[in-house]
């Protein structure tokens, strides 16, 4: 004979301690939870009300300089520390903790154009228009913790002149050469006050330069004759160049997909491209206003941050036609420069304004230590929160932001003109011959040709 019996332990629902949780037991069966999608999409739309209630993006700023932030560069291998320089030959070592100046790196004579630092992270190399490429030694970690350290100036390791104002500069990701940008690409080593190698492709001046994270003989460079062009260093000239209809400002290879890299372009958009494939842009990044200054990937390469002469901050998916996120106060100019943190949770940004100001990369993120609780309860909200991000209510609550008048005015204007301009070709191409003009998507039009 069977005999059903309901049986349960103590063991299972008693607490070791008086401090612990009691536990409760759920019946998760969907015949009796019949309300479970109406009560998770009310939790969806309460978290992203939440979120924008808890929205503060602005961590500080960082003042000292006396004339506008013109280029910043990362230490990889200090996580608290980012090099500034600005338009007076000043240059500057951070520390983010605190807020403060560590160092500072006397020398030059004209703007600092350009920053990098080497891959082991102890020599900082600094251009600029006084045509000097100047070599420092980067303090150590524990200079950065002590508490007199904001009077101090390093001397630099090495001084090399050169012909021509420089532009730009940036590190092999694995080795000992670095390139600068100018009237051509020179690329250097650290031991030797002349350039080992130098390509010009052009008359005209190159203006960014960036090495590949995955492959350190690539580089890209971007000039003033509106081109991109990919370089090799194995070979004796340059490999591959497209031209555009507007020039490229700043170039930043994806690290995770580094065959992929975008470019922040005059036109208001950024383009991104594959390396393989210049013929047409892979997306394109639509928002900004103004002409995009500078762009830098998050270590994820799931986004990147860009800043703008319309004197704003914003974040795209590397695979999103807009941004989701836009960054701005009123005290803050132009946007020169802009940088992810090497643990992609802040941004920050250098202006026109003499500033470097720390946001964080998320704007509604909680700082500090979050107890296991806390975070899975983010971990469950932002889950709910993407579940129904397509519902209308919850879209209309995510995507709203707060623009500036001036801003909000200009992205109208930009709307309209945009629209006459489409509404413009549908009716030259409806009134003539058929295939007499074919239609060319944006991410092939900016493109004017591509030489091999």
């Amino acid at each position: 004979m069977k005999v059903k019996v309901i049986s349960r332990s103590t063991d299972e629902f008693t607490r070791e301690r008086s401090q612990d949780l009691q536990r409760v037991f759920r019946n998760y069966d969907p015949n009796l939870r019949s309300q479970e999608k109406a009560v998770e999409y009310v939790r969806a739309l309460n978290a992203a009300k939440l979120d924008k209630i808890f929205a503060r993006p602005f961590v500080g700023a960082m003042d000292g300089h006396i004339d506008a932030v013109s280029c910043m560069a990362k230490n990889p291998n200090h996580l608290k520390g980012i090099f500034s320089g600005s338009m007076d030959g000043d240059v500057r070592l951070w520390d983010l903790a605190t807020r403060r100046t560590v160092c500072q790196f006397p020398g030059h004579q004209g703007a600092v154009k350009g920053l990098t630092v080497s891959t082991d992270g102890r020599v900082l190399v600094s251009c600029g228009t006084d045509s000097t490429v100047r070599l420092w030694n980067v303090p150590i970690p524990s200079l950065m913790e002590s508490d007199d350290s904001s009077s101090n100036e390093a001397k630099p390791l090495a001084v090399y002149v050169w012909k021509n104002a420089f532009w730009a500069v940036d590190h092999q990701w694995n080795g000992d050469l670095f390139a600068t940008a100018g009237a051509q690409v020179d690329i250097w080593n650290h031991n030797r006050a002349q350039p080992v190698n130098t390509f010009e492709w052009s008359k005209d001046t190159t203006i960014s330069i960036r090495f590949n994270p995955g492959e350190p003989n690539i580089l890209a460079t971007s000039a003033s004759d509106r081109s991109i062009t990919i370089y090799d260093l194995r070979l004796q000239s340059p490999a591959r160049k497209i031209i555009m209809r507007t020039r490229t400002n700043s170039i930043a290879w994806n690290p995770m997909e580094p065959m992929n890299f975008t470019a922040a372009n005059e036109d208001c958009n950024c383009y991104s491209y594959d390396a393989r494939k210049l013929d047409e842009a892979k997306c394109v990044h639509k928002d900004h206003v103004s002409a995009v200054m500078d762009i830098d990937y998050s270590p994820t390469g799931r986004e990147f941050v860009t800043g703008s002469y319309d004197r704003t901050v914003r974040i795209f998916q590397y695979n999103g036609g807009h941004s989701r996120e836009i960054y701005h106060t009123k005290r803050m100019q132009r946007v020169f420069c802009v940088k992810f943190s090497s643990d992609a949770s802040y941004v920050i940004s250098g202006s026109d304004d003499t500033n470097l100001r720390l946001w964080k990369a998320k704007a509604s993120e909680q700082l500090g230590v979050l107890l296991p609780r806390e975070r899975k309860n983010h971990e469950y909200l932002e889950a709910v929160k993407n579940r129904y991000k397509h519902l209308p209510e919850v879209k209309r609550i995510v995507r709203h932001r707060h623009l500036p008048r001036p801003i909000y005015k200009a992205a109208s204007l930009r709307r309209i003109i945009t629209d006459a301009e489409r509404k413009k070709d549908e009716r030259r191409r409806a009134h003539s011959a058929p295939g007499s003009m074919p239609k060319d998507s944006l991410r092939k039009r900016r493109i004017i040709k591509e030489i091999e």
